[in-house]
């Protein structure tokens, strides 16, 4: 399935001042609309989570997601992901190790996700914010790199160049270098879609940049599978920055050219 398709829109376009007085003339046009569709997580034939998402890569959003979610601990706890698509939506079938679906049944929550919406749903407090052991510190990034980063970025989001109304996560290794990027309606389903792909590589060194904001969850997704850097081109709130000081996080926020806020971790970054 497209995460897009083509459709006939109107649209109106205003004329120059003339005289005292300005016209706008009514015009047809072909435009790309980003597809959002309703993905339903059913792990061992129970659904566990509906959310609204772009419909490609879904077998990443899958493993991502339940590793951020902790519904798993590793990749091999999940045994074989099947999407399939039905008639109000898709399914995709995760099947579950019986120790890990045990663990599911006693925590089981529903989420019907609005756009990416991560919490809804959630039945108490303390299952929103997560306890990982602080990152170590492995790595040092030369900042200078950003720039090129931010640029590669922005030429790679396929889906948002053509409807402009998608996110990106990707992944850069410290020369500088995209190793993957994931596109989506939602900005968490994104960066979920994005740890599935890299839970299942050799955990290069490397950072996430993102195209949205830096919310807690964002933060709290990264931190779950141990990536020590996230920049975001917009800003991080509050609960996102204590939480990657906490956890010892570098968070960069409002990334553009030649600048950006460094909220936490700057003992990771070379200037």
């Amino acid at each position: 399935m497209n995460g897009l398709i083509e459709q006939s829109v109107n649209f109106f376009l205003k004329k120059p001042k003339t005289s005292e007085k300005s016209t706008a003339l009514l015009q047809t046009k072909n435009d790309f609309l980003a597809v959002e569709t309703p993905v339903s997580l059913v792990y061992n034939g129970i659904s566990h989570a509906v959310m609204m998402c772009s419909p490609q890569d879904l077998e990443d959003f899958a493993l991502g997601f339940s590793l951020t979610e902790g519904i798993i601990n590793q990749p091999t706890d999940i045994y074989g992901i099947d999407v399939q698509e039905v008639c109000n939506g898709i399914e995709v079938q995760i099947e579950l190790s019986s120790r890990q679906f045990m663990a599911l049944k006693e925590h089981r929550r529903n989420l019907t996700g609005r756009t990416g919406c991560g919490i809804c749903g959630t039945e108490q407090l303390n299952q929103v914010y997560k306890n990982f052991p602080k990152l170590d510190r492995t790595f040092r990034f030369d900042v200078n790199l950003l720039d090129h980063c931010l640029s590669t970025l922005q030429e790679n989001q396929q889906l948002a160049k053509q409807t402009g109304a998608t996110h990106a996560c990707a992944f850069f290794d410290l020369q500088g270098n995209v190793l993957a990027i994931r596109e989506d309606v939602g900005r968490h389903v994104a960066l979920d879609k994005l740890l599935g792909w890299y839970a299942k590589t050799d955990k290069e060194q490397g950072f996430i940049l993102t195209s949205s904001r830096a919310s807690y969850e964002m933060v709290q997704k990264a931190i779950s599978c141990r990536v020590e850097m996230l920049v975001a081109i917009s800003a991080a709130t509050d609960l996102a920055i204590k939480m990657a000081e906490t956890h010892h996080l570098t968070l960069v926020g409002f990334a553009r050219e030649g600048k950006g806020n460094i909220y936490t971790g700057k003992e990771r970054l070379i200037f």
